[in-house]
């Protein structure tokens, strides 16, 4: 069993809220409604131990007024979290389900962090994150770097799972993308279109056919391999410039929430066991596909 070090630096308490029918503008009784935790690389942790129970592990920097409410939820999925107290609160999301409509909207509330100072929180994260790497065999490291933290720390922890030849999937994008780029290649890069098209420099309405040779392209270039999910239409992949595609599983979406973390659970825990980059995104187009299916942001059977 390969050992995975989930990288979670923006960790959220995901409340889901369903509705028969949402209206705006209205008072709205919710038909269902639950709490997660969440957050990118822990909704990828959650998917990865229901793949194979205890595989994953998750560092997550966690406001101490609402930690406890996150590690208890955390423990519920049994997601394994190291965490690491920071002022303030856990930033929190709402999902809203509209049943009727079949739409999901996120709403995302994050703590102002300026009064606050975060630089030991930072340390302690990085020496925490350090010690772990040493255990693991691969590091997933998702999702955005706050505004509290510095902005070049995705690119540290990226250096420092390379140096010691950790397998890096990184799931982000733009600047802290760049960063990374400047000082270590990882052997995966999963983003989207648009963040693909946005942190290389492409115009967002390129066409089909050039977005194919960009990502062969880019592949080549950094030798390794990238991964552009685009929701319902097929991923587009490469490995070392040899370009792949990938159709998407068509379903009845429940709650598209974490569909990519889903996905980036599947892929990586594929490709440590095949090296296999067509089977790869066979997992985590399934993964993504089960996760559409089901209310719980992250996860591939109901919970």
């Amino acid at each position: 069993m390969s050992s995975i070090l989930c990288i979670c630096l923006s960790p959220t308490i995901q409340r889901t809220v369903t509705f028969d029918y949402l209206h705006i503008n209205s008072v709205n009784r919710c038909r269902q409604y639950r709490q997660d935790a969440s957050g990118k690389a822990v909704n990828s942790a959650r998917v990865l131990n229901q793949l194979e129970p205890g595989c994953a592990t998750a560092v997550c920097p966690l406001g101490k007024t609402n930690a406890a409410l996150f590690m208890e939820l955390a423990e519920q999925d049994k997601i394994a979290v190291i965490p690491v107290e920071t002022p303030g609160s856990t930033r929190e999301c709402w999902t809203l389900l509209d049943r009727a409509q079949g739409t999901t909207t996120e709403l995302v509330a994050d703590e102002p962090a300026d009064k606050y100072d975060f630089s030991d929180a930072q340390a302690e994260m990085l020496a925490e994150i350090e010690t772990n790497i040493e255990k693991c065999d691969a590091v997933l490291m998702a999702g955005s770097c706050p505004k509290y933290f510095s902005d070049g720390l995705p690119a540290v922890i990226a250096k420092m799972a390379s140096d010691r030849r950790k397998f890096l999937l990184a799931d982000y994008c733009g600047e802290n993308l760049q960063k990374t780029l400047a000082l270590c290649t990882p052997a995966v890069i999963k983003i989207n279109e648009e963040e693909f098209c946005s942190t290389f420099g492409f115009d967002l309405f390129i066409t089909e056919e050039q977005l194919k040779n960009a990502v062969a392209e880019k592949s080549r270039t950094l030798g390794c391999i990238i991964v552009v999910t685009r929701g319902k239409k097929s991923t587009f992949a490469a490995e070392n410039g040899a370009f792949v595609e990938f159709n998407a599983e068509e379903v009845r979406a429940v709650n598209t929430t974490a569909c990519g973390d889903s996905f980036s659970a599947g892929f990586m825990h594929e490709y440590l066991r095949s090296h296999n980059l067509a089977e790869s995104l066979a997992k985590g187009t399934w993964c993504a596909a089960r996760n559409a299916e089901s209310e719980v942001p992250g996860s591939v059977k109901a919970i």
